[in-house]
């Protein structure tokens, strides 16, 4: 069986946009995705949630529907009354900011679903080092293995 990982929208953000001229970083990042996605995706089960789906109809409606197709052909996952628990736990006791719901629901699907990694360039609330711990402690005194939270750049092979 592959391992299982979940999609956050940054990662079809970056996978779907026209290369960025204006931030260098960011063009890195996008080449990175699409490395990722060119050569590693086939070895895992992908999945994403409406959660992704929902951030990923925001802005350029072309933009938009490049995002949503990409979104559409993933396995969906539920996001459910475990899960929105979850959330709250994390908003309230992680360390994510009350304003980050949406990326606290990221975490929380992952998880209640055992997803193995969730895959993503949200460095600012998921793959966050100085709140990683408070997030994997709250989804174990809730019962839950976290998922290896990483960008496409950690899931390469060596």
């Amino acid at each position: 069986m592959k391992p299982s990982v979940y999609i956050e929208n940054s990662v079809v953000s970056y996978l779907t946009s026209t290369r960025s001229r204006r931030n260098p970083a960011v063009a890195v990042h996008q080449d990175i995705t699409r490395e990722w996605w060119d050569t590693r995706r086939q070895g895992f089960e992908l999945f994403v949630s409406a959660v992704v789906a929902e951030e990923a109809r925001d802005g350029n409606p072309a933009a938009a529907a490049m995002r949503l197709e990409i979104v559409a052909a993933l396995q969906f996952l539920q996001i459910t009354p475990e899960a929105r628990q979850l959330a709250a736990a994390l908003l309230g006791r992680g360390g994510l900011p009350a304003k980050a719901n949406a990326d606290a629901l990221h975490i929380a699907v992952a998880t209640v679903h055992g997803m193995d990694y969730l895959l993503t360039w949200n460095c600012k609330h998921i793959a966050n080092a100085v709140i990683l711990r408070s997030v994997e402690s709250v989804c174990r005194l809730n019962g839950f293995e976290p998922p290896v939270i990483c960008t496409p750049e950690e899931l390469m092979e060596p």
